[in-house]
């Protein structure tokens, strides 16, 4: 076997020319297997730590991932806002250490524009309970003191290029019709957030009172005719929210985090829900993470395109090969062994190829991984090959072989003569 196996690396290196492309083009399936699993994984992971410093998410009665969908990822809008009163209700509960209410419906160039408190910049975790950081300036402060404040994320800055101090305008929805621009009440840029990979980068964030501010003198979503408050002038008003979207929950204990659910679905005061983060977000990934599958399954085709190039290239060097396996078999060599000659090239290049995509895989995350986390905030980590990399590695490795054996029958089906005598 050790004398077969010499034979057929030396027969491979010397037509290493031909070969080397079929060896490139497995090492390149290989890659975009590993590492589209490997993406997937990471961003899945990221996916499902939007939010991970909190323990409920509550809003109105309604689905569980459309609650997340609109309060997390400010998609969509609420079925109905939720109370204030209700969210000091449950903050009063013994089981609950802090209540971080979200208000949403605005929106800056297609931004989502977050009415909220100061208290959302220490509560407000992801990832692996990763803080909210800010790259400039500082946070808004709650109360009459900082209006017209805003906090922007990173994305939002990068898009249209803000900076600390540059002035801004919000548009009442998502905007699109005449006279839905809040243009007397500009906002000033207070702070910038680091890039976190998570909706946080695509939002303006404002205190709840300049939310109320700006829609003082507006109500059912359009402008009061004739009257205009200045935004000085509306420092003089109540601007305390008496209404909200939804609300983060954190509690003192993990173990209570069911009884809180049972006491705010039982509410007595307006229907309510509270969902689980990380459970509504697998749920969540299950609908919109249908393409990650469409994707595997291109990388896929990838591979079976370059086993076929491997296929075609040992059988069409078959003709011209047609002597020297002849004289094998003239020496004594049976056609047993020439098939696993041949398997063997085969398996050889695919083995190799395959190492060398792994190899090319580790140093694409190694290299990549910081420009991908301060660029796009999502945190590829390079480590041991998980269970179903290997299975893809093994997966390929035996397709290869696999593939091998059909040009090794091929030349097992040769016979001494056809060698000795080639057709012209």
């Amino acid at each position: 076997m050790s004398a077969l196996l010499t034979l057929a690396w030396r027969s491979s290196w010397s037509r290493r020319a031909t070969l080397s492309l079929v060896l490139l083009s497995v090492a390149l399936s290989t890659f975009l297997l590993l590492g589209f699993e490997q993406v997937r994984t990471d961003v899945r992971e990221n996916f499902s730590q939007s939010v991970s410093g909190t323990d409920l998410v509550v809003g109105a009665r309604t689905g569980s991932v459309q609650l997340m969908l609109y309060a997390v990822f400010h998609v969509g809008s609420a079925t109905n806002n939720i109370r204030m009163d209700s969210l000091a209700a449950i903050a009063q509960h013994r089981a609950v250490d802090w209540v971080v209410p979200l208000s949403l419906g605005d929106s800056h160039h297609g931004f989502a524009v977050l009415g909220t408190t100061s208290d959302y910049f220490n509560r407000f975790l992801y990832g692996d309970r990763e803080p909210l950081v800010l790259a400039q300036g500082r946070a808004f402060t709650n109360g009459i003191d900082g209006l017209y404040g805003a906090v922007l994320g990173a994305e939002v800055a990068h898009a249209r290029r803000y900076r600390l101090g540059d002035k801004l305008t919000l548009t009442h929805g998502s905007g699109g019709l005449p006279g839905s621009e809040h243009a007397d009440k500009p906002f000033t840029v207070v702070g910038i957030l680091e890039r976190t990979g998570t909706p946080v980068d695509r939002t303006v964030h404002i205190s709840l009172e300049s939310l109320e501010a700006i829609h003082i003198d507006w109500v059912g979503g359009a402008p009061l005719p004739g009257v205009v408050i200045a935004p000085e002038q509306a420092r003089k008003f109540d601007l305390a929210p008496k209404q909200v979207t939804a609300a983060l929950v954190g509690l003192k204990g993990r173990a209570a985090v069911f009884n809180v659910q049972r006491f705010v679905s039982g509410y007595a005061g307006e229907p309510l829900m509270a969902v689980l983060p990380g459970v509504a977000l697998d749920e969540l990934w299950d609908v919109v993470g249908l393409g990650e599958k469409a994707l595997l399954g291109m990388s896929a085709m990838v591979g079976v395109v370059s086993l076929a190039g491997l296929i075609a290239v040992v059988m069409a060097g078959l003709n011209e090969r047609r002597r020297e396996l002849a004289v094998l078999r003239a020496v004594g060599a049976g056609p047993r062994h020439v098939l696993l000659l041949l398997a063997g090239e085969g398996l050889m290049v695919t083995l190799a190829g395959a190492l060398l995509g792994a190899l090319a895989t580790g140093l694409f995350i190694a290299t990549s991984a910081p420009w991908v986390q301060a660029h796009h905030g999502v945190n590829l980590k390079l480590s041991v090959p998980s269970e179903t990399q290997w299975m893809l590695l093994a997966a390929v490795v035996l397709a290869g072989g696999v593939a091998s054996l059909i040009p090794a029958w091929r030349a097992y089906r040769l016979s001494l003569a056809d060698g000795l005598s080639p057709r012209v």
